[in-house]
């Protein structure tokens, strides 16, 4: 069975600053993992402006901003990074209608995986995750999301060594600690360095290869 992935994420950064934090950069575009990063620069938007998902039934996904990526027939090896950048571990979305985009999200053959309550940011949520190809797509709601439609807000990216990537980036990352996901510490990227969107690092999944 067929399932929708992420093939390509455009996002509002510049990729000077992208390439000055660890990420092997070509022109505008960059690729971890099994997506392609397009960097739009800062002057196309904010954040993620769109994403493209192949095998996807439908691009109607409650507001989030989204086209049909083409079918990749072969496949293409991702770059080093600095950073030790492997994979996108996760993209964050926010709703303030958390029954709405599940059911815009299934609609489109993206089945829902589990749901769980949680605190973000020393608030509580209730958050739902969805596999689309190799990252995961976490949707959160929390009771100071505006209304309106659903919105993209940042990326984790899963690097091989943190403490690796902490000496490269210094100032421009945060304190690395112990992440939500047992066995795991992630680290938040500061707005010093630039990148458009809120990010963070996070360590590989226990007995994992990338993840």
């Amino acid at each position: 069975m067929v399932h929708p992935a992420l093939a390509e994420l455009t996002i509002a950064g510049a990729p000077g600053a992208w390439s000055a934090a660890g990420f092997a950069v070509d022109g505008s575009c960059c690729r971890v993992g099994a997506v392609t990063l397009r960097l739009a620069g800062t002057d196309s938007g904010g954040g993620i402006v769109s994403w493209g998902l192949r095998d996807v039934a439908s691009t109607e996904l409650d507001g989030l901003p989204t086209f049909a990526a083409a079918i990749e027939h072969e496949a293409h090896s991702a770059p080093g990074h600095p950073n030790g950048a492997v994979a996108i571990d996760h993209v964050v979305a926010f709703t303030p209608e958390l029954e709405r985009t599940i059911a815009a999200f299934e609609a489109a053959g993206i089945g829902l995986r589990r749901r769980r309550q949680g605190e973000v940011m020393g608030r509580p949520v209730e958050q739902a995750f969805f596999r689309v190809g190799e990252p995961l797509l976490e949707l959160v709601v929390a009771a100071d999301v505006p209304a309106g439609p659903a919105r993209f807000w940042g990326l984790t990216f899963t690097v091989a060594d943190l403490d690796a990537a902490a000496a490269l980036l210094g100032e421009r990352l945060g304190e690395p600690r112990d992440a939500v996901q047992p066995g795991r510490r992630i680290a938040t990227v500061r707005g010093a360095a630039q990148l458009g969107l809120p990010v963070a690092l996070i360590t590989p999944e226990p007995d994992a290869d990338h993840r």
